[in-house]
């Protein structure tokens, strides 16, 4: 008996994980976009390519939290008016956490490398499945 709820209980976490490994390739496929969008220089891109068009998206930095989509692109065009403010950018040590069929938190590091300096941080994502598509609904870079 116990090697039979033993057996079933590794299958299960070993379909679960697998299971996971499309929905987490397609969160970096998200992130990978974002970044050849902003690496183009392309503010508007890297927003559609991530974030969730809405009022209620939320993004929290050193200066606080920003509600909405709009807002959010401005204070990234604020804080980055150009290409060389900008630089190259790169995420790693990406983790991924399943909550729920329709919402993954992924946390990870970025880098910015730049003439002027480079910078770097951490960031925690909310990401919601929504029209077929992933999307980060929260955002929390430091």
């Amino acid at each position: 008996m116990f090697i039979r709820l033993f057996l079933f209980v590794f299958c299960l976490g070993y379909f679960q994980a697998h299971a996971q490994q499309p929905i987490e390739s397609a969160i970096k496929k998200v992130l990978n976009r974002q970044a050849d969008a902003w690496n183009a220089g392309d503010l508007v891109g890297y927003m559609n390519e991530g974030y969730w068009q809405n009022d209620s998206l939320v993004f929290i930095g050193k200066n606080g939290a920003t509600f909405g989509f709009d807002s959010t692109l401005q204070r990234y065009k604020r804080s980055y008016p150009d290409q060389v403010k900008m630089g190259y950018l790169s995420f790693s040590e990406l983790s991924f956490r399943r909550l729920s069929a329709d919402y993954y938190f992924v946390m990870g590091q970025w880098h910015l490398t730049r003439k002027s300096g480079n910078l770097q941080g951490a960031f925690s994502l909310l990401f919601k499945k929504i029209q077929g598509k992933w999307r980060i609904i929260a955002d929390h870079s430091s």
